[in-house]
């Protein structure tokens, strides 16, 4: 009965907003507004008009009114399982795999994670490099004025140069209100109505949050001109907590679990943990705000008529809800298999829900879709150019949105057929990299392949053909049943990264588990300089070596020491490399037809590392 209402009110909202939409679109406009919210951590899951199998707990009246208002989509993806991959990718359109931005931080000489470790990641970027032209930098000399509130993300450190103004960004703010730490603890420092309080409640109990008053005072200044928002919610990332202790008690209610009492932990299974609760609720809020002020208010450029009527609004989230920390369960992806800082559909499947003028109201889509594509797509809507030198791997999504959902044709790809394939690149944690083509998914486990004895291959039916669910749980692993389906998913998934450059895991050749092989890796020898060709020499033991990198720094020793990376010459057991002129330390990577690295000068274990890299690689000083 519950649904049964909720459904009527949504479908009258649907059709008024599809009678506003319409009547405007045939009028003369101005160039669109877009704003995008990304959410941070928000799983499939989370949302309520996102229920599948048994309703989620979380209270999301405004953004499932949004879906009403637009399409929903639901299979939509983030270009990562984690959030500082995806980030880059949806602003600069480049996968992942072929910016070098595989995860959080990056930036570092490749070294294990403990000697025991028999994987070792490989370099990766520490930023989005500043030649990367971004959405703001292309539509600035269009006439746009762009901004970004909320969380960045995309350097070596959230305040790690270059932050949003030296990537277009003419207004950018990085509060993280209401989800600033509580002192001492969660279980403390709940927000009052007090007029002194920094988080006072509003009217309807939640508290002030700083991240959206930064949003709303960048649309209620540029409302005037068009405008493009990058809105970055730091909900509902971690630390796990709420300011309104109405909330908390609510949901314990609803949960039909104990107010909590150890502010430290929260360890029953599912979607039980109320603070979360508590959280997503107040994310829908705060979108509500926004979505309203875009509803409700007058829109300069056009007289007589509201800004949302010519404003796109993209809501998603960076990746796939996180499951659990230590000490606490925080939610729960079911059906979807596994979460953050995973490949498989519990980390990179994501709400996604589409509104602004002419596009269909109430629509729902099952077209693969992704992060990657918001680029492309918001340079059809506003017109603006692509930038020449900028890669974009998605496309845009503009035709398709437009379309009658009754009679929508295939999402087209970028070779001109419908689109059928995502390919999604992981070489850190688990060690993954998976493709989908169609309803099949496979997992490429990048420990198992590389080790000795392994076969390293799960593949997975999510859907029939006529795309019915099958196994969204991703719990029937069909590779012994299907071994030639299994090998030529995985010969297209190795196409797909050889086309990106994409760099896989090594071996670690000090781990015992990483295999007898490990005995015939390189031994260094020596290494000289000669003007600023820096050079290392090395003893062959039985395997090899194929490659060899050049991993340089050129702020050793600064606070955010940053690192990268160039192809070395190989000349017989000779390594050459040209030093830039700014670098302060330099290292070498040599890499055997085995997949083993051996790191010259050695870099410790990341776990336990207490001195930055530059204290043991060599010095850039003249020799």
């Amino acid at each position: 009965m519950v649904r049964s209402g909720r459904f009527r009110f949504a479908a009258t909202v649907a059709v008024c907003w599809s009678a506003w939409t319409n009547a405007f679109s045939a009028e003369e406009k101005p160039r669109p507004n877009v704003v995008l919210i990304l959410a941070d951590d928000l799983g499939w899951q989370d949302v309520g008009c996102y229920d599948v199998d048994e309703p989620c707990p979380y209270e999301t009246p405004n953004i499932d009114r949004l879906a009403t208002q637009g399409t929903k989509f639901w299979q939509a993806y983030s270009p990562a399982p984690t959030c500082a991959p995806s980030r880059a990718a949806i602003l600069s359109g480049t996968h992942p795999a072929r910016a070098q931005k595989t995860h959080v931080v990056g930036g570092a000489p490749p070294a294990p994670h403990s000697p025991a470790s028999p994987l070792i990641s490989p370099w990766y970027s520490g930023r989005m490099p500043l030649s990367d032209v971004t959405i703001a930098e292309a539509l600035k000399p269009y006439g746009y004025t762009t901004g970004h509130v909320g969380k960045w993300h995309v350097a070596i450190n959230h305040n790690a140069f270059p932050q949003p103004e030296d990537q277009g960004f003419d207004f950018t703010r990085s509060d993280r209100g209401a989800t600033s730490s509580q002192r001492p603890h969660r279980l403390t420092d709940f927000a009052t109505v007090a007029e002194d309080d920094p988080y006072r409640l509003d009217e309807d109990g939640f508290p002030f949050d700083q991240n959206t008053e930064d949003a709303l005072t960048f649309l209620r200044t540029h409302k005037a001109e068009p405008f493009f928002l990058y809105h970055a919610t730091w909900l509902v990332h971690s630390p796990i907590h709420t300011r309104s202790e109405a909330l908390l008690r609510k949901y314990c209610e609803k949960m039909n679990v104990p107010f909590p009492t150890e502010p430290e932990e929260w360890l029953l299974e599912g979607q039980q943990n109320p603070f979360y609760g508590a959280m997503v609720e107040m994310l829908d809020h705060y979108v509500g705000e926004v979505i309203g002020y875009l509803d409700e208010t007058d829109d300069p450029r056009r007289p007589g008529h509201k800004l949302a009527e010519n404003t796109y609004v993209i809501f998603t989230s960076d990746n796939g809800g996180m499951e659990k920390h230590p000490g606490e369960i925080i939610t729960d992806n079911a059906p979807l298999d596994k979460g953050k800082i995973n490949a498989k559909e519990g980390g990179v499947r994501v709400p996604l829900i589409v509104r602004g003028p002419g596009v269909p109201a109430g629509a729902e889509s099952d077209a693969m879709v992704n992060g990657l594509d918001f680029y492309p797509t918001i340079l059809e809507w506003t017109g603006a150019p692509r930038p020449v030198a900028q890669r974009l791997d998605g496309v845009s999504l503009a035709s398709y949105l437009a379309a009658d959902p009754a009679d929508r044709p295939p999402l087209l790809d970028s070779d001109g057929a419908p689109r059928d394939t995502m390919v999604w690149h992981f070489p850190h944690g688990p060690m993954q990299s998976t493709i989908r083509i169609g309803g099949e998914k496979l997992v490429r486990n990048w420990g198992e392949t590389l080790l000795p004895g392994q076969e390293g291959l799960d593949l997975f039916r999510l859907y029939d053909e006529g795309g019915n669910r099958v196994d969204l749980e991703e719990a029937r692993d069909l590779s012994a049943e299907r071994p030639a389906r299994a090998a030529a998913m995985n010969a297209e998934l190795e196409r797909r990264l050889a086309a990106m450059n994409a760099s896989a895991p090594y071996l670690n050749p000090d781990a015992r588990r990483a295999g007898p092989e490990r005995a015939k890796v390189c031994r260094p020898l020596d290494h000289g300089r000669d003007g600023n060709v820096v050079w290392a020499t090395f003893e062959e033991r039985g395997a090899n070596v194929v490659r060899a990198d050049l991993i340089y720094t050129n702020n050793g020793g600064e606070r955010y020491e940053e690192w990268y990376r160039l192809p070395a010459r190989l000349d017989g057991e000779r390594a050459e490399a040209t030093l830039p002129g700014d670098a302060t330390h330099y290292l070498f990577n040599f890499v055997d037809e085995n997949h083993y690295l051996v790191s010259y000068p050695a870099m410790a274990p990341e776990k336990g590392r207490s001195e930055p890299p530059s204290t043991a690689a060599f010095t850039a000083a003249a020799e």
